[in-house]
């Protein structure tokens, strides 16, 4: 089998192509990348060898159409994805979410390319903090943030795509995921590379938002199981029941660095911050067999934090701009 990875050079596509790469040694790897500054080809660099690698872009027809056409499956995670930026600048996220799915769509149509389209929870929009309810296949789309409403749209495309066209495609859409390799303007890696430079971590308002935190290499292997396994044209949601307030994963992080659990900063909240996310990911278990295996936060934190402290070369060249970012707007 070959894989065409979009996006494989960011957070979550790297741990797929290592994941893959280590669990699946008779599937070739084509990832393409713009390598825009939330992409890093250091996290392919333990793989770089094993994998061919395309830097350019989603929305870049040509391109794309070679690459699909060489290939059995197509995994689209290519996306702009940091809910801050969106509020500061919208364009990017149209382009690559958005008129880069319609680019990749119209390629696997062409070409009859199995495809899996990865989204996010953040589609739904939010709960309330005291709602019992989660997120299920069926409920209704009501983003909130230009980075959501383009990933809304990327999934509506693909949809219409297999009702109208007939394209083998299934989605997925996943909470919080979190591990190695994210960049420090994100929510975990942020509080730990702070923590590390022996800074208070940060926390937005008075943290009561809720995610739903998933380890990544559970959500890549259940991204696998629905290739593999999944009925195209079917949604599947992906959660590990990992429900936790900002407050108390940056008290867990605290912890897991000796400090004390009130030792953080409060900053000004931004604008139309989600409550709450949860997912229900009942579907993915019963029908496909799919089970996380970072069932313990603690633990998956704990050895997420190990990570980044081992892997200071990794994240250092883009901690002073990220942090000047957030300073720059009053975070």
């Amino acid at each position: 089998m070959r894989v065409l990875v979009t996006g494989g050079a960011g957070f979550i596509g790297a741990n797929f192509v290592h994941a893959t790469l280590g669990r699946r040694p008779d599937v070739e790897v084509v990832v393409l990348d713009a390598l825009t500054y939330a992409a890093d080809e250091s996290s392919l660099a333990p793989v770089r060898e094993r994998i061919t690698l395309h830097v350019g872009d989603v929305t870049d027809a040509a391109l794309v159409d070679r690459l699909v056409g060489e290939c059995d499956v197509v995994v689209h995670f290519a996306a702009e994805s940091h809910n801050d930026n969106s509020l500061l600048d919208p364009t990017p996220f149209v382009q690559t979410n958005v008129l880069g799915t319609f680019t990749l769509l119209e390629a696997v149509r062409r070409h009859g390319v199995r495809l899996h389209h990865v989204s996010t929870d953040e589609v739904y929009g939010d709960l309330e903090l005291d709602d019992p309810a989660r997120f299920t296949e069926a409920t209704p789309y009501n983003p909130s943030s230009p980075y959501s409403s383009t990933k809304a749209g990327s999934d509506l495309l693909v949809r219409a795509w297999v009702r109208s066209f007939g394209v083998q495609a299934t989605i997925s859409n996943c909470s919080n995921n979190y591990g190695p390799y994210q960049h420090v303007e994100k929510f975990i890696p942020r509080q730990i590379t702070n923590l590390i430079d022996g800074e208070r971590p940060k926390v937005y308002g008075a943290g009561a938002n809720v995610r739903d935190w998933i380890h990544v290499e559970d959500h890549n292997e259940a991204v696998w199981t629905i290739i593999e396994r999944g009925q195209p044209g079917e949604t599947y949601l992906i959660g590990a029941d990992g429900e936790r307030s900002n407050l108390e994963v940056v008290q867990d992080l605290l912890e897991v660095f000796g400090r004390d659990r009130d030792d953080y900063e409060p900053v000004t909240d931004r604008a139309g911050h989600d409550l709450r996310y949860a997912i229900d990911s009942s579907r993915l278990r019963v029908e496909l067999g799919w089970e996380p295996r970072y069932t313990d936060f603690a633990d998956g934190l704990a050895r997420t934090v190990a990570w980044y402290r081992e892997h200071e070369d990794w994240w250092r060249p883009a901690k002073a701009a990220t942090e000047a970012r957030y300073a720059a707007g009053g975070q």
